[in-house]
Formats: C-alpha cells, structure tokens, sequence
C-alpha cells in the first residue's frame, strides 16, 4: 500500500503541478507573439477538452491493460506537447501542442488512472482517505511548482522553461514502475461484466449522472480562476508577484482540504460533503468580488478557494467506487471527469472570449457564483450505496 500511494502521490504531484502554472505563460507568450488572450486560452480551453475526450480510453486501456503502460506513454507525450508549445508561432500551432498533445497526456498521467490503481489495491474502509492523501500530494505538486515555474520564466525566459519541464515530467515513467499491478488485477477475465454493460449501468443510473453535472461546474470554477486569476490580478493594478502567491497559496491549501476531504469522506456522507464544497465556493467568490481588491484580500480568497480547489476528486471517485465498484474505476473516473473537462473548457474559453468582448472578467465570475450553487443542489440527491445487480451483466 505504501508504495502505491508514494508512487501514485508523486506521479500526480509532477504532471498537476506543471499544469497548474500555465496561467504564467498567458502574458509572455501572447505578448511575445502578438496573440490575443482568446487564442491562448482557447488552446489551453482545447486542452482541458482533450484531457477529458480522452480519459475515458486512457481509463479503459488502463483497466484492460495496465496503468503502467498508460502513464509510460502519457508522459512521453507530455514532454512532446511541452517541447512542441515552446516551438509554435502560430495559434494553430499552439493549440496542437498546448491544447491537444498536453491534454491528451494529461488524461493519461492524472487522477482516473491512479484512482483505479489505488481503488484495485487499498480496502474499501481506508480508500477515501488514500484518495485524499494522491489529491494532497497533487495539491502540494501545485504549491511547488507554480514559484518553480514563475522563477524558470524570469531566470531563462519562456521557452527554456517549457523545455525543463519537459525534462521533468520524463519522472513519471520510473514512478510508474511502482504501479504496476499484477496481471490478473486488470484482467476482463476475472469479471463478468463487459464495457458496455459497465457503461450502460453508469449512464442509467441517476447519481451517476448527477456527479458528471457537478463535476462540470468543479472544472468552470477551477480552471477559469487558474488561468485567469494572474491577468485578472494584474488587470486591476496588483503587482505580478501578487498572483504568483496567489496560485501558489491555493496550491497549499489544497493539500490540506484534499486530505480532509478524504478523511471527512470516511466518516460523513459524501454527497452533503460535495454539496458543502460548491456551496462554499460560491459564497468565497461573492465575498471577493463584493470586498476591496488588495494583496491581503487576495491571498485570504486564495486560501480559502485552495481549501476548497480539488476537495472534490476524493469523494466524487470513492462515491463511484461505493456504487459501481473498482473493476472498471478508471473508465467511469474518466468519464465524470469529462464532464469537468467540458466545465473547464467553458470556463478558460468564456474567461478569455468575455474579456475581450467586454473588457472585463465580471460576467464570468458571476457565472461561476450561480453554477457553484447549482452544483450544491444536485449532489444532495447522489445515492452512495452499492447498486444492486441481480445477475451478472454480460452486455
């Protein structure tokens, strides 16, 4: 268990903590290359699609066949698309690598496939809180990496920076060696129930459609303040240091409400849990909107948005394992989390289009205040007990 979880926690750390600071590169590169904030975000928003498009097969490859053999291959492609971002001069260009090759990598070396491993290999009475220990440490990768990267991009410039990180995501692939399962741990043969039926079950059963609607709003909320937040900060006169400790503080506090956020899923019902998160995020973002701009009241919503940033993942993921058990986690992982990814398309892309249209941030942060409330409602009526088979389901 140890090493699953070491391994496993270091393997999200790297790949969410490069990712995190992509906000950084808004402003250089668009400056650099005389592109609108709309280009850069529309790629980074294609990114996010990407991830989620393609985790459901990054899932079910990594059920059928290995999670080892994925997160291999996921990190050979995040290092391509990171190399391939520092070399496009053109919008197109960028979307492919930044957009496309990093989100597909992404799906491939994050929570779904690591979820499913840890979901194959920790009791049912402590997975929650493993989960919550992997988001933690994800969390701590953000804390890290985002004062790396902004240090990266004073000391050698943006594209050298991509290039280091390109290098350092490579660490995944010996990571992964302490995730490899036992063969028959992925193997089809050792349940009855085929992917379709699998699928089939999920998408009919309401909870299973009402976490996917929850989880779009996670991802809105998320990614619109991760990728916004640095121009938004300095748009209002605050100094770029500022967001640098303003993403780097809802990298810290997210180590500790992901982690509380798994214990808490032990011990209380998951759903009041979930609802409780959207609820209090919205109210976070009304007080900042409503309350005087200054680094404090920055730094103040930053850590209290951290502890609330991915609280989420561990008892979306534990509540799906209660339902439909583990065989197929990282498959149905992968398909909720499309459903964020959507949500984080919308976010980056409305965040960039809206401002560009309107000069301003206003309408989507407003936006994301009535989605968090939305998403607080339809978690209260989530079922979270086994779903009940009366014979086994061979599609």
């Amino acid at each position: 268990m140890t090493q699953v979880l070491l391994c496993g926690a270091m393997v999200v750390t790297l790949a969410l903590g490069v990712r995190h600071g992509f906000g950084l590169w808004l402003q250089p590169i668009t400056m650099e290359r005389g592109w609108t904030r709309e280009t850069f975000s529309f790629a980074l928003a294609v990114q996010n699609l990407a991830w989620g498009a393609a985790g459901p097969i990054a899932g079910a490859l990594a059920d059928r066949y290995s999670a080892f053999r994925v997160l291999v291959g996921g990190a050979l492609l995040y290092a391509a698309g990171l190399l391939t971002m520092a070399l496009a001069a053109g919008g197109l260009a960028f979307t492919a690598s930044a957009g496309l090759l990093v989100g597909v990598a992404q799906s491939a070396v994050t929570y779904s496939i690591v979820y499913g491993v840890i979901g194959r290999n920790i009791a049912a009475e402590r997975r929650s809180w493993a989960m919550g220990v992997t988001a933690a440490a994800g969390s701590f990768g953000q804390f890290l990496m985002v004062p790396v990267e902004s240090a990266l991009i004073g000391g050698v410039g943006w594209q050298a920076a991509l290039y280091v990180l390109a290098l350092l995501v490579l660490l995944i692939v010996p990571l992964a060696l302490g995730l490899r399962e036992p063969r028959a741990a992925g193997s089809a043969a050792a349940h009855t129930q085929s992917v379709g039926a699998a699928l089939r079950e999920a998408f009919a059963y309401p909870s299973f459609r009402l976490l996917m609607a929850g989880y779009f709003v996670c991802g809105f909320q998320v990614v619109f303040i991760g990728v916004h937040m640095p121009s938004y900060l300095k748009d209002k006169g605050l100094d770029p240091q500022v967001a640098t400790v303003s993403l780097a503080l809802i990298g810290l506090f997210n180590v500790f409400g992901t982690y509380a956020a798994g214990v808490i899923g032990q011990h209380w019902p998951k759903r009041y849990l979930l609802s409780s998160i959207y609820l209090l995020r919205s109210v976070a973002i009304v007080l900042f909107l409503l309350l005087p701009l200054t680094p404090a009241s920055v730094y103040v919503f930053s850590a209290v948005i951290g502890l609330l940033w991915l609280s989420t993942v561990p008892p979306t993921n534990a509540v799906l394992a209660q339902i439909f058990g583990v065989h197929f986690l990282s498959m149905l992982s992968g398909f909720v989390f499309l459903s964020h990814q959507v949500g984080s398309f919308m976010g980056v892309w409305l965040g960039g289009k809206l401002f560009d249209a309107s000069g301003s941030y206003d309408v989507v942060w407003w936006l994301a205040v009535a989605l968090g409330v939305f998403a607080a409602l339809i978690n209260l009526p989530v079922r979270e007990h086994a779903i009940a088979r009366t014979a086994p389901a061979t599609g």
